[in-house]
């Protein structure tokens, strides 16, 4: 099981959270990932945050990023959306 949890942050304070669950064997990590962000972002009303070279290092380092403003192209009404993979096969 390949499981995400996608967190909206605003003054410090989570505002809104979302695990996203993959079981597909015949898929590889990657895609996984961009398919949790698609299922995350159209739950939330977002549009996709574009991969910073700051976000790409991140979560190869921690599988964990944060996109800000600057990772969108529509304002945002908060300060963060957090990437975070919680368990992997």
């Amino acid at each position: 099981m390949f499981r995400i949890w996608f967190k909206i942050f605003k003054d410090n304070k989570m505002l809104k959270d979302i695990t996203y669950c993959d079981d597909r064997t015949d898929v590889n990590r990657t895609k996984k990932v961009y398919s949790g962000i698609d299922y995350a972002c159209y739950e939330f009303d977002l549009s996709k945050p574009i991969w910073l070279d700051n976000n790409i290092k991140q979560f190869k380092t921690f599988d964990k990023t944060r996109f800000y403003q600057d990772s969108f192209i529509e304002s945002i009404d908060f300060d963060y959306l957090e990437v975070h993979v919680i368990e992997e096969d």
